[in-house]
């Protein structure tokens, strides 16, 4: 495309461990019309999907806990609080969440819909997370929840008061970005 003012120039594979990371090469046509040749890291992910179940009659939330490596590097204790969540791996997001939903927490959701779709780190990911609403009540609980542990997973289940889990968002308890975006969206709606 001759308007095009991105012009990717060269893609080398660096790794493709969990998901492939790339270094591309480009060039962007700036503002005064020179052409700038640039360089960037980015994981070329599929995406994920995530959903914070809700209680409405009982005014709780379903939230889990699990180790996050990338959190433990950054100076925290590494354990996380956060909506159940996954990579879509070729699912619709919302066929995503509902496998997430019983897999994480052992409820199976009565009704979900998705809220947003947000970028969370668009200069370094190609990932899209699809946020999704779930309602949820005592009855619905179907596994014991806790995750794979063939995945690597060893995950904690929490059930908190709505009122509790908002303020937890907003003094720095609750630090994941998914998690804090539909927690303020159910408050908004609650």
């Amino acid at each position: 495309m001759q308007d095009d003012p991105i012009r990717v120039i060269d893609e080398q594979l660096l790794s493709d461990d969990h998901a492939p990371l790339k270094k591309v090469t480009f060039e962007q046509r700036r503002s005064d019309g020179a052409w700038q040749r640039q360089e960037r890291e980015v994981y070329a992910n599929a995406g994920g999907a995530a959903v914070l179940l809700f209680d409405r009659a009982r005014r709780t939330v379903l939230l889990t806990r699990q180790f996050r490596m990338g959190a433990h590097l950054a100076g925290q204790d590494g354990f996380v609080i956060e909506a159940p969540a996954g990579m879509l791996d070729g699912t619709g997001p919302e066929q995503r969440v509902r496998a997430e939903s019983c897999e994480e927490t052992g409820y199976r959701a009565k009704q979900v819909r998705k809220v947003l779709a947000f970028m969370p780190n668009p200069s370094a990911l190609t990932e899209i997370v699809h946020c999704f609403l779930g309602e949820y009540e005592r009855g619905d609980k179907v596994a014991a929840g806790g995750g794979k542990a063939e995945e690597g997973e060893d995950i904690e289940v929490l059930e908190i008061d709505a009122g509790e889990a908002f303020a937890m968002a907003r003094d720095g308890r609750i630090v994941d970005a998914k998690t804090i975006i539909l927690l303020q969206r159910l408050q908004q709606e609650m």
